[in-house]
């Protein structure tokens, strides 16, 4: 790190802008935005920054550009648009002793100004040492909408009450008051418009010199990881992880969408795996719910969608039978990125208008899903975790009228660089699995569409 990120306190103190065009005027909007003291340097300004002068809002010095200029300025902005002027302007102001930012000239700069998120006093900065600045503004771009509209207002208020809490609440239960504030029922009423109602129950919590209920409680989220890439998931996903305490996650579970979690956050993996388990589910569910009666932030992170396959109803009874609060947060389920991954529809209107997402694998001692069933015109049929049991699967499905040609279409690994796609003849489903060297997981989908016109549609998948 090059540069060493900090916010300074720009109240009363004095920002110097040397040039009068459109790239000036940029500066300006952006120190507009603080209560900086602003000096336009420039013998002509434009029309705009001409009206911060009339308004009293910036002071215009026409020149000479000496030294006095520029001493005890906060920052200095160079934006003439002349390469050579920037140049002796910001000899000037560093013999001056000022702090340089030279427009589009990033060997110039003592400092560079960052792309900002502003929820005003919620500030975001985000900054690339000035080598990449398309880059900041897209990463600006994915913060924007992660970032609740009205989080400053609601900051700016509990920056208000903080004397008050510290007065009304004792030492030990002010951090489960503040993450009441900022994570319970205020902030939903706030984050929804009802800012009085917000307003009002965090004063009557203070007037009442208590910890509302449940503040500082335990909480699991069942989090839905996607089917591999990071990019995929929610943006609750990736809020339940920064706010985790604890995160227990499946083997399955790529090592990037853990990178999302914050960096103290207690990483426990359950590695579970099909036929065998050093985490059976009965150990799990227990370990997830003594973790959240400590108070603890407990994510349950799971590939995919945790209903689907995730073995999601065991942990919310659990849950619920501890008196925990759980919620789940859907992901995108494998099926679902298999399909987009292959460029086309997971349903075809006219064709196929179901989609059945069955399992491959069920509990030790319990009878094969009926397989069979499923084999009906306008079914898309999307197996999980079938790769054991392709022989048997295919066997079933060929007994109900499925022909032994028809593709199987085979996604494993999706969505993550490892990602294998291709297809094998139902007839020759194990064998071709056996030889391909699938061994784990992947989704097989079967179509079986109502008319000839997509009967071909798998083989398009093969030839990819």
């Amino acid at each position: 790190m090059q540069s060493f990120p900090m916010f300074l306190r720009m109240t009363g103190r004095r920002v110097v802008i040397a040039g009068g065009g459109e790239q000036a005027a940029q500066k300006a909007r952006l120190m507009l935005k603080t209560e900086a003291e602003i000096v336009l340097l420039a013998p002509v300004l434009d029309a705009e920054l001409r009206d911060l002068v009339a308004r009293g809002r910036a002071r215009h010095v026409a020149g000479p550009a000496g030294a006095e200029v520029f001493e005890g300025a906060a920052l200095v902005f160079v934006a003439t648009g002349c390469a050579g002027a920037d140049a002796a302007l910001h000899g000037v102001a560093k013999a001056a002793g000022a702090v340089v930012n030279v427009v589009d000239r990033p060997e110039l700069c003592d400092a560079t100004t960052p792309s900002i998120v502003d929820r005003d006093p919620v500030v975001v900065a985000i900054g690339t040492e000035g080598t990449a600045p398309v880059l900041a503004r897209a990463i600006k771009t994915r913060v924007e909408t992660m970032l609740p509209p009205r989080i400053g207002s609601w900051a700016a208020l509990a920056g208000r009450m903080r004397g008050a809490v510290a007065e009304a609440i004792p030492r030990a239960q002010r951090r489960a008051f503040w993450d009441w504030a900022f994570r319970g029922r205020p902030a939903v009423l706030h984050d929804q418009g009802a800012e009085r109602e917000a307003a009002a129950l965090l004063k009557a919590a203070i007037a009442e010199r208590r910890v509302p209920e449940g503040a500082g409680a335990g909480h699991i989220a069942l989090v839905g990881a996607g089917p591999g890439a990071r990019d995929l998931l929610t943006l609750r996903a990736v809020e339940r992880l920064q706010e985790a305490d604890v995160i227990f996650y499946d083997r399955l579970v790529d090592p990037e969408v853990l990178e999302l979690a914050r960096r103290d956050a207690e990483r426990v993996c359950v590695g579970k795996a099909v036929g065998a388990s050093a985490w059976p589910q009965a150990r799990i569910c227990g370990r997830v719910v003594a973790e959240a009666r400590k108070g603890r932030r407990v994510v349950r992170l799971k590939s995919g969608d945790p209903s689907i396959f995730g073995r999601a109803t065991e942990e919310i009874a659990a849950a619920r039978a501890a008196g925990v609060p759980c919620e789940v947060v859907p992901g995108v389920t494998a099926a679902s990125a298999a399909a987009a991954s292959a460029g086309r529809s997971l349903t075809e209107r006219g064709e196929t208008d179901a989609v059945v997402f069955v399992t491959g694998a069920c509990r030790p001692g319990d009878p094969d899903p009926d397989w069979a069933h499923h084999v009906r015109p306008g079914v898309v049929l999307a197996v999980y975790m079938g790769v054991g049991a392709a022989g048997r699967i295919a066997s079933a499905l060929i007994a109900a009228g499925a022909p032994a040609e028809m593709p199987v279409e085979i996604a494993a690994a999706v969505s993550t660089p490892r990602e294998r796609r291709f297809a094998l003849p139902l007839g020759g489903l194990a064998q071709g699995l056996a030889a391909e060297g699938v061994s784990g997981v992947a989704v097989l989908t079967l179509r079986f569409p109502k008319g000839a016109a997509s009967a071909t549609a798998g083989r398009a998948f093969a030839a990819e």
